[in-house]
């Protein structure tokens, strides 16, 4: 591949193809939705939500991870990483989409006929550990904190701080490549300043809220770095497939060179290490203390209560060598990660196991009378596919829309000669 970026001038990128397969990605996003919603007379309607939860913290996790990389480029003052930020740019325009798409779990909570649907939490008669929610004193201790009040409050404040940090970011770099100036650099770095604090908190208590509260008795310091992990991991594995995508069709040719690549395949490999330091020392310090009121959330995920091995324990073997182990050996070639057809191959896996993880941390909430949770391998398994591909679909869209009104890449960006000639 060149290493150098052709002589003329980048165009705004707007093609029949691109209006075509923003098309098509609307139609299958209404698909999906569609037949989660039929799951509501299928199976059960706690399924259903759980499956959606499952789907829209997946693509909001991505999204997340887009705007972080995009503060941290800005606040390092990177180069390498220029031509590749625009596409995370667009990506960003998912936002205000993605706070629609949850706005039913919001609803069902308030106006459900059970409050309880999604987060046990939200009823005080709910029936947990031979009582209920209201009479529960750890639920008590945390009820400042875990109420439908704070939850909606803190949700809608979540997606308004990051719908403003990408506003900002987008106005910015678009607005650069009309007139050159460098106050739109000095306000993306000042959005990073406060983006980064804003973002770490943001996404730290939207993973308590929204995942970890399902088993509210549970204890964990290191959940919300736990989540982070995904994020960058699941942006960095979307980067490159819309790198590779683009490159295949002559838009990068003469712009992405193999440095770029094996730039954000390290960075791949170094989150996957990342990834499995948080989560074997959360492992680790729970199985060393032995506290019941930690090491449950382990125990419903191994074994069901007569002591029988469940569908879970191997779910979390998979994660163990899918998450770190085969990402791992593979980003250590340098070959690998410079090659498109395989480093595209194992973005697809890690993008594959983020939502298995997503899935072990969220379906177990799903339990059958004996209080075991449901298997991994069923037909609520349908409904997180289907909410996966829905919400998917209108990511997507919102994607390749915003693709057309900006140029390929920051053509007036400082750093943009040095990333077009970038060598490692």
């Amino acid at each position: 591949m060149s290493t150098h970026a052709a002589s003329a001038p980048v165009p705004l990128v707007a093609d029949s193809s691109i209006a075509s397969s923003a098309n098509k990605a609307l139609i299958i996003g209404l698909v999906g939705i569609a037949l989660t919603a039929l799951g509501l007379f299928v199976s059960t309607p706690t399924a259903v939500a759980l499956s959606w939860l499952v789907g829209i913290t997946y693509w909001t996790a991505i999204v997340i991870g887009m705007l972080m990389l995009v503060l941290i480029h800005h606040i390092f003052d990177a180069s390498w990483s220029t031509v590749i930020r625009r596409q995370w740019e667009h990506g960003l325009a998912s936002f205000k989409w993605l706070a629609l798409l949850f706005l039913p779990l919001v609803l069902v909570s308030w106006f459900g006929g059970h409050h309880d649907l999604v987060w046990p939490w939200m009823d005080p008669h709910h029936h947990v550990h031979g009582g209920t929610v209201g009479t529960d004193i750890l639920y008590q201790k945390k009820s400042g904190f875990l109420s439908r009040e704070m939850f909606t409050g803190m949700t809608i404040a979540f997606f308004i701080a990051w719908v403003w940090l990408s506003a900002r970011l987008r106005k910015a770099s678009f607005s650069q490549d009309r007139d050159g100036d460098l106050k739109w650099t000095m306000m993306n770095r000042t959005t990073a300043a406060m983006g980064l604090p804003i973002g770490a908190l943001t996404l730290t208590f939207a993973a308590i809220y929204w995942v970890k509260s399902l088993e509210y008795h549970w204890f964990s310091t290191m959940y919300g770095v736990w989540f982070f992990a995904n994020c960058i991991r699941g942006a960095l594995c979307f980067g490159v497939i819309i790198m590779v995508w683009l490159y295949h069709r002559g838009d990068y040719k003469g712009i992405l060179n193999t440095n770029h690549l094996h730039s954000i395949g390290q960075l791949m490999l170094a989150f996957t290490v990342f990834w499995a330091y948080i989560t074997f020392s959360q492992y680790f310090l729970i199985w060393n203390a032995n506290i019941p009121e930690e090491t449950f959330w382990y125990n419903l995920r191994e074994i069901n209560f007569d002591g029988a091995p469940n569908q879970w324990k191997w779910v979390g073997m998979t994660l163990l060598f899918g998450h770190f182990f085969v990402p791992f050996f593979f980003l250590l070639s340098y070959r690998f990660k410079v090659t498109h057809r395989i480093i595209r191959g194992i973005a697809y896996w890690i993008l594959l196991i983020i939502l298995i993880d997503l899935c072990y941390n969220i379906l177990p909430a799903l339990k059958d009378a004996h209080g075991n949770p449901l298997p991994f391998i069923s037909l609520n398994l349908l409904w997180v596919l289907t909410s996966v591909v829905g919400i998917g679909g209108v990511c997507v869209w919102a994607y390749l829309k915003s693709f057309p009104t900006a140029k390929l890449i920051p053509i007036r960006d400082p750093r943009i000669g040095e990333s077009l000639t970038h060598h490692e």
